[in-house]
């Protein structure tokens, strides 16, 4: 690089990266797309999204599964995503659109801490992964919306804290348990009835387990535990030492559990 152009960049940078790339290349950003009208109709979609506090953190949890209208597109999408050390986002919607807006929140953050010396709080990232939703909302007009749930560990408060998002940009703070997508009614229902204050770190990760089992009894968009092929959801924590991922032997013992006891109860409904 010349040093002209190196003077310009540097004149030109912001701690946002995103704002810098809406300035500079705007057709690189994921909701600057030109897309034909119909795209919705073929677009993969990821659902479902569950979080939930614990005590000292936060845990989010999706499903594997993604979908194309009547058909499973993928058994192996993933849909939680570190966002940084103390942080981690779910996505729902529009898979392809909703990953590279997790991507580009990604690099949104280190690129912060990189310029500013500093973390971003939890609020500031809160607010500009809004900001972040709110630049798909053309294309969520056309039915590729794009909604993620995002969670962390807030080093002020020293508390684990959960926002939910709508498509326009709306940030909404949810002091116990929330959940996205298309199964999220019946994992909503789910975590009414098994979260309770104060549940520790274990508890916690086997209630997200089953309100996903919950959800994939009932939405077809929803995969649940799948022995047969030895896929789990992909669950994280989120506490003061950082963020976690469950590691998969943890998660086939505790959804072998819950397969176990639901066989031994013999119910159907």
């Amino acid at each position: 690089m010349n040093d002209f152009l190196a003077e310009r960049v540097v004149s030109a940078a912001t701690s946002s990266f995103t704002e810098h790339v809406a300035a500079t290349r705007p057709d690189l950003l994921p909701f600057h797309r030109s897309l034909p009208a119909d795209a919705s109709a073929v677009a993969p979609r990821a659902t479902t999204i569950v979080a939930l506090a614990f005590a000292g953190g936060v845990i989010m949890a999706g499903d594997r599964r993604a979908t194309m209208g009547n058909m499973i597109a993928s058994r192996h999408i993933e849909k939680v995503f570190p966002a940084d050390r103390f942080s981690v986002l779910g996505i729902a919607g529009t898979a392809g659109i909703a990953i590279d807006i997790a991507r580009l929140f990604q690099v949104e953050l280190e690129h912060y801490e990189k310029i500013e010396g500093t973390l971003l709080s939890l609020e500031g990232k809160a607010t500009r992964l809004g900001a972040m939703v709110r630049g798909n909302l053309p294309l969520a007009l056309q039915g590729l919306a794009a909604i993620p749930l995002f969670a962390g560990f807030d080093l002020e408060t020293a508390a684990g804290r959960l926002f939910s998002y709508d498509v326009t940009g709306g940030r909404y703070e949810e002091l116990e348990h929330h959940s996205v997508g298309s199964g999220s009614v019946f994992a909503r229902g789910a975590l009414k009835k098994l979260w309770r204050p104060g549940l520790a770190e274990d508890d916690a990760v086997r209630v997200a387990v089953e309100a996903l089992y919950d959800a994939a009894d009932d939405d077809s968009a929803t995969g649940g535990p799948d022995p047969v092929r030895q896929l789990w959801p992909v669950v994280y924590t989120v506490t003061r030492l950082g963020s976690r991922r469950v590691a998969e032997r943890e998660l086939a013992a505790i959804a072998s559990g819950i397969i176990a006891e639901r066989s031994v109860a013999g119910r159907e409904a």
